[in-house]
C-alpha cells in the first residue's frame, strides 16, 4: 500500500535528485523508496556470529604499541626481496 510522504529538503537537493532519477529513467520516488529500503534493511541485518568465530575471538593477543600497516609493510618488503 502507497502512502504520500512530505519532505523539507534544499532546492539544489530536490534538483539534483530530479536530475540523477530522470538520467537513471526512475521516479524520485522509487529512487527515495529505493534508498530507504537498502538503508533500514542494512540495519535488520546484523551479523551473527558463529560459535566457531566466538571460541577464536581474543586468541590472539597483540602489543598495544603493534601497527598493522607497519608489519604489513615489512611482510610485503621481505616477501618481494
Amino acid at each position: 500500500m502507497n502512502k504520500k510522504l512530505t519532505l523539507s529538503l534544499d532546492k539544489t537537493i530536490i534538483e539534483s535528485a530530479k536530475d540523477y532519477a530522470k538520467s537513471n529513467n526512475i521516479s524520485l520516488s522509487k529512487l527515495i523508496e529505493s534508498y530507504l529500503t537498502a538503508l533500514t534493511k542494512r540495519k535488520r541485518n546484523s551479523v551473527e556470529i558463529t560459535p566457531l568465530v566466538e571460541s577464536l575471538s581474543g586468541v590472539i593477543t597483540l602489543d598495544e604499541n603493534f601497527d598493522v600497516k607497519d608489519s604489513y609493510a615489512e611482510y610485503l618488503i621481505k616477501k618481494y626481496e
